[in-house]
């Protein structure tokens, strides 16, 4: 009859190592406590210890379950003093400011196109930095007291602090004042996420910038070089080139890494043709400052990472996006006894999204091998509260996983890249489709002409199922959304050659590919 905050608790007396039904108590003498003294007295069922989307999601979950919850959510300024509200990166530094940054650029775009289409504007077209800046902020200061509102409403106890471990049940939460208190928890999740990262060189953090600081910029950038060719530089680099800016983007290596790299480089192909300069196989080496201002000048230079040439350039702005850290180096997880990759600070967990501890659960960006995206930290982040407080058994799914990068021509996937296709099932087992595709709403204004592409890829062992689909071209997130739902139900290549298409859309390639990467077929279009 002992139950375990409303569960039942099952003890395995054969192995002291063994978990307890729902709630995995296996060390710190908790067992004998909870025998000795009916349940131990902690202050909150559940500590959520970072307020982005994947703590909020998790805590506002278990509060609706019924349990007594806080959540800790605490931002570190920048190196130049950028600081925001609750919400995460994705609110506040990430998805929303870029999408709408994006947009802003798409619509730049769609002012070129209108002339072809009879609209008659005489005027110059130019645009204000200021303008967009406060509209896009004012959208997220909203969405910081909306987030608020929520979780007062959802009984969560909300602290503005941030939070270590001083013992395995234990943290310490200190406020922007330096005061200092401390709660206890019988469970605990790891939500705090990830900050760029940033050079370790000369002139790094006193002259350059992040995405943490570009959305919020009070001026606009003016001639500005990224470095970095992840998902972040080519996003920013692109809207920022949108705008009108000269941008050159810096990179090291290879375009988005983890990703299809057939698609990453049409992406940076597309980007080229709408004037982003890449500079690639050079890493900076140091960052002078020539002269202050809003913006100011700045002196790069750089290395090759192939030859002993050297490279000088100037520039207003130097936006650095080479890849973001786990923010979990000092949040006393040592004192807890959770393991912690010591490479890259991200924490590794089991399909559960438990740690090596097991009353702390961890998700979101800081996990290890796991996709950093919004989506999935909340989906991970409700269902471990089901799983926690409700008995629910669903665990997330970080396979089937649709994205996509808003590059000035968008690239969506959802499943396997080529490569990791290939490596899990082997080439003679895998069919490709693909083909180029023209918009009807490109050929007017008579730009980007089979620019697009589309790419399925095919397990012939079972069927022909999808396990991997790419787009590049517009609306690729509504594009694939729809098409993550069919893959989520297991959809073959006989299915989307049933499926009707809608026409005209970009979206019903998908319907009517034929050509086989194997077969080398002419996979251009023309006309309807």
């Amino acid at each position: 009859g002992l139950a375990l905050w409303g569960r039942p608790l099952v003890i395995e007396l054969n192995n002291a190592e063994a978990p307890l039904h729902g709630a995995s108590y296996q060390h710190h003498g908790d067992l004998q406590k909870l025998l000795g003294e009916g349940s131990k007295a902690y202050d909150y069922d559940l500590i959520v210890i970072g307020g982005g989307s994947g703590g909020l999601a998790c805590s506002k979950e278990a509060a609706a379950l019924g349990k007594k919850v806080m959540v800790l959510d605490y931002v570190v300024p920048t190196p130049k003093g950028t600081t925001w509200g609750l919400g995460g990166t994705c609110v506040n530094v990430g998805c929303i400011p870029k999408k709408l940054m994006h947009q802003t650029a798409l619509l730049g775009t769609a002012m070129e196109d209108a002339r072809k289409f009879g609209w008659e504007f005489t005027d110059q077209v130019t645009h204000n930095w200021e303008t967009m800046r406060t509209a896009v902020n004012n959208y997220i200061g909203s969405l910081n007291w909306g987030y608020r509102v929520s979780l007062r409403d959802k009984n969560v106890n909300y602290v503005n602090a941030y939070a270590e471990f001083v013992e395995p049940h234990k943290i310490k939460a200190t406020n922007k004042r330096g005061k200092e208190m401390f709660y206890t928890a019988a469970k605990f999740v790891l939500a705090t996420g990830e900050r760029p990262r940033y050079l370790g060189i000369p002139g790094d953090k006193e002259y350059c910038i992040t995405s943490d600081d570009l959305f919020s910029l009070p001026y606009c950038p003016g001639k500005t070089l990224v470095v970095g060719a992840s998902y972040v530089a080519l996003e920013c680099g692109g809207f920022l080139a949108g705008l009108g800016l000269d941008v050159t983007v810096m990179v090291r290596s290879i375009l988005l890494r983890g990703f299809d790299q057939d698609m990453a480089n049409r992406a940076g192909d597309c980007m080229e043709t709408h004037g982003v300069k890449f500079l690639r196989k050079f890493v900076p080496t140091k960052i002078e400052q020539l002269e202050a201002g809003t913006p100011g000048r700045l002196k790069v230079t750089a290395k090759s990472t192939e030859s002993d040439a050297i490279f000088e350039g100037e520039y207003n702005t130097v936006l650095i996006a080479v890849g973001r850290d786990a923010c979990t180096g000092k949040i006393g997880l040592d004192k807890a006894g959770v393991k912690v990759n010591a490479k890259n600070g991200k924490i590794p967990v089991n399909d559960e999204e438990q740690t090596s501890v097991p009353h702390i659960y961890a998700i979101g960006d800081i996990l290890e091998g796991k996709w950093e995206l919004t989506p999935v930290a909340i989906q991970a982040g409700k269902l471990l509260a089901r799983r926690l407080f409700a008995g629910a058994s669903l665990k997330c799914d970080y396979v089937n996983v649709p994205t996509t990068v808003f590059t000035p021509m968008e690239y969506g996937s959802c499943g396997y890249p080529e490569e990791k296709a290939v490596e899990l099932y082997g080439q003679e087992n895998l069919e490709i489709y693909h083909s180029l595709f023209w918009p009807l709403e490109f050929t007017v204004p008579g730009r980007d002409n089979n620019r697009c592409y589309a790419k399925i890829i095919c397990n012939k062992l079972d069927n022909e199922r999808v396990i991997g689909f790419h787009y590049l071209g517009p609306n690729a997130g509504e594009v694939t959304q729809g098409f993550g739902a069919a893959m989520k139900c297991g959809i073959t290549k006989d299915q989307l050659d049933n499926t009707i298409g809608i026409h005209p859309t970009c979206a019903e390639i998908f319907t009517t590919m034929e050509v086989t990467k194997s077969s080398d077929g002419d996979i251009t279009q023309s006309g309807c």
